[in-house]
């Protein structure tokens, strides 16, 4: 258990200082979204593509962790809506919106730094593996669902059209679809090109955890508490349980490949439910609560991950 301490204390420590600094004005607010916005759109597709080019990315591309990872957020998806729906009484679309809070990781602010703290770099290119799919699929899932239930609901076609050109525009699959063309044709980094992009991949744990610590001044308990709880309990032991039960159980995945895809899996919700539920107008409270919860939580069910995971 010190072990496991050791792991997660200087990742949650991070957070912390991010916190406590926006919170006694020792960094400015309106700077958060600047520093998330350096670690998404520059940060962290350096680190995807240099990732991808230096290591053997197609033999780390496995479907019996992507499949029971991505099947596992489906289920997810699915017993949030109902569970908004039969047991909250919300409406059609604010189901949607609590049931994709349950479902979208936080793959890269607080992931990454975890799964790379605790089972250190060769973590990268399954973890990667699973980013590179997580909006599309997922992001695509909840706008296509809220398109079909929701009354004032667009065109599925123009829905779609949307999905893509979001998913499209993501610098995260511009870093990922760069390092996988550069390992296909064999790219040879010169060693200033290489420094800068290993430079720019050191930034992004310490200024992601310092980011999303801050970030979480935004975001204050309000009277939707109890739907954001049970949105952060299927994300942080829901999802990684069934990727835990598919993986090893069903699948027979060995534990020192499989504990990176179900540990990804444990990871709190991530910033995009509460943009999903910005630009849909339907249970913003909610996904804003389950940010801070599950941010919160996670820090004991991470915990107990490791531990189960024989860490």
């Amino acid at each position: 258990m010190l072990d496991i301490l050791f792991v997660i204390a200087p990742i949650f420590a991070m957070m912390a200082l991010g916190f406590g600094a926006v919170r006694f004005r020792l960094f400015p607010a309106e700077g958060v979204k600047s520093l998330i916005a350096f670690v998404n759109n520059f940060a962290t597709p350096c680190l995807l593509f240099l990732s991808i080019l230096t290591s053997d990315f197609r033999s780390a591309f496995n479907l019996s962790i992507i499949g029971p990872f991505y099947l596992g957020a489906f289920i997810c998806f699915a017993v949030g809506i109902f569970i908004a729906r039969r047991v909250f009484a919300n409406r059609p679309g604010e189901s949607v919106s609590v049931g994709f809070a349950g479902t979208f990781t936080n793959t890269v602010l607080i992931g990454l730094p975890i799964l790379t703290r605790a089972y250190g770099e060769g973590a990268l290119p399954v973890t990667l593996s699973i980013i590179g799919l997580h909006g599309a699929i997922l992001l695509t899932l909840g706008m296509v669902t809220m398109e079909l239930v929701r009354r004032d609901g667009q065109p599925l076609g123009k829905t779609l059209i949307v999905a893509v050109r979001r998913v499209v525009s993501n610098p995260l699959i511009w870093g990922i679809a760069a390092g996988i063309i550069g390992s296909l044709i064999n790219l040879q980094l010169i060693e200033p090109a290489e420094a800068f992009f290993s430079m720019m991949s050191q930034a992004v744990v310490p200024a992601a955890l310092f980011g999303i610590g801050g970030a979480l001044n935004e975001f204050k308990l309000s009277e939707n508490w109890r739907q954001a709880l049970v949105a952060s309990l299927i994300k942080l032991i829901l999802h990684p349980l069934l990727a835990y039960v598919l993986m090893i159980h069903v699948l027979g995945v060995p534990m020192d490949i499989a504990r990176y895809g179900i540990l990804l899996a444990a990871m709190p919700a991530g910033v995009n439910i509460y943009v999903f539920a910005t630009y849909y107008d339907r249970g913003t409270s909610v996904a804003a609560n389950t940010i801070l919860i599950a941010t919160i939580l996670s820090a004991l069910t991470i915990s107990a991950w490791l531990y189960i995971l024989s860490f």
